[in-house]
């Protein structure tokens, strides 16, 4: 047994270098794969077509989402008690957001947070609390929003579909049900602390679940308001808010990387009897460009700057005497 694990010992550094170059093969091909699904023509003919200040706006509004996004792992940060820098944080979470729009969940929330946040220090169960609390502060606002927007009877189902307005007006009030009750657990639940896979995870306070509320739908709103600033406000801003949550959900259920053709198939279905299809089209072109892949492009950018860090980092370590 002790010569095994010598031999382990021996070896991780070759496998741990493998594994790397494994990993960042994938990451080239998974973004290889996506970029030849993409018409770029008609996404440079569409973003060509738009006025500067629509752009401006547009781009504006992207960016502050992916901003306020970028600041769920703050609250991570708090909940799982560690102490890597603020601007660490909002990088490492970019990158992962930017990721995760393109490529998936399983890839940029997941494997990436525990890539870099263990390369810089974070410990499996420090790692879990983050994207735990960033799951939560997403899916919690998505409950809250799309719980107002469908009881409201902002979104008009066609007649074809299987779900009318009223049902969906009955899932918006059980979807603010949801949120309500994450509410009252986390303000009143005396069983604080949670197993899941051997791992404990804490009921956040009720202070730092308003938090989640107040970022999460800060951003599904600055996400709606990039696709309504495209549109040209042709379209209600209810009503575009609403049809990007059903698109949301139906991309997440499809495991369609990018919600690729989902996210269109919605909106034309929802909208077309307020706005062209080709505008809606060529909306959603340059809502992917500005919102999806030029993040990305950026991401990848800061992506190596983080694991440039992370080395020099472990030199450090390494290079301190016992």
């Amino acid at each position: 047994m002790k010569t095994l694990a010598a031999r382990l010992r021996r070896h991780w550094p070759f496998a741990r270098r493998l594994l790397l170059w494994a990993f960042l093969l994938l990451m080239a091909w998974l973004l290889f794969s996506l970029a030849r699904t993409i018409e770029w023509r008609n996404v440079l003919a569409t973003l060509a077509g738009y006025r500067p200040g629509t752009l401006l706006a547009a781009l504006a509004f992207a960016a502050a989402s992916h901003l306020l996004y970028s600041c769920f792992d703050l609250l991570g940060r708090r909940y799982a008690r560690h102490h890597l820098p603020r601007r660490q944080v909002l990088a490492v979470t970019f990158v992962c957001y930017a990721f995760n729009l393109n490529l998936g969940a399983w890839i940029g929330g997941l494997a990436l947070r525990y890539r870099l946040y263990s390369r810089l220090g974070l410990s499996s169960l420090q790692i879990t609390r983050i994207y735990s609390l960033s799951l939560t502060t997403n899916w919690i606002a998505y409950l809250l929003l799309a719980g107002l927007v469908f009881a409201s009877g902002s979104v008009r189902p066609p007649a074809h579909w299987a779900i009318g307005q009223g049902s969906l007006q009955v899932l918006g009030l059980v979807l603010l049900l949801l949120a309500g009750l994450y509410l009252l657990l986390c303000a009143f639940s005396r069983r604080r602390v949670l197993t899941v896979r051997g791992h404990s995870l804490g009921l956040p306070s009720l202070r730092l679940a308003l938090c989640q509320l107040a970022l999460g739908a800060g951003n599904w709103l600055l996400m709606a308001l990039v696709i309504h600033t495209l549109l040209l406000q042709q379209v209600g801003y209810g009503a575009v808010l609403g049809t990007l949550l059903i698109a949301s959900i139906a991309g997440v259920l499809t495991h369609i990387p990018a919600g690729l053709g989902v996210l269109e198939t919605v909106f034309v279905a929802l909208l077309h009897q307020q706005v062209g299809r080709d505008s809606l089209l060529a909306a959603l072109l340059g809502y992917r460009a500005i919102y999806y892949l030029l993040p990305l492009l950026i991401a990848s950018l800061v992506y190596l700057g983080l694991e440039a860090r992370a080395k020099r980092m472990r030199q450090k370590e390494a290079g301190k005497p016992a």
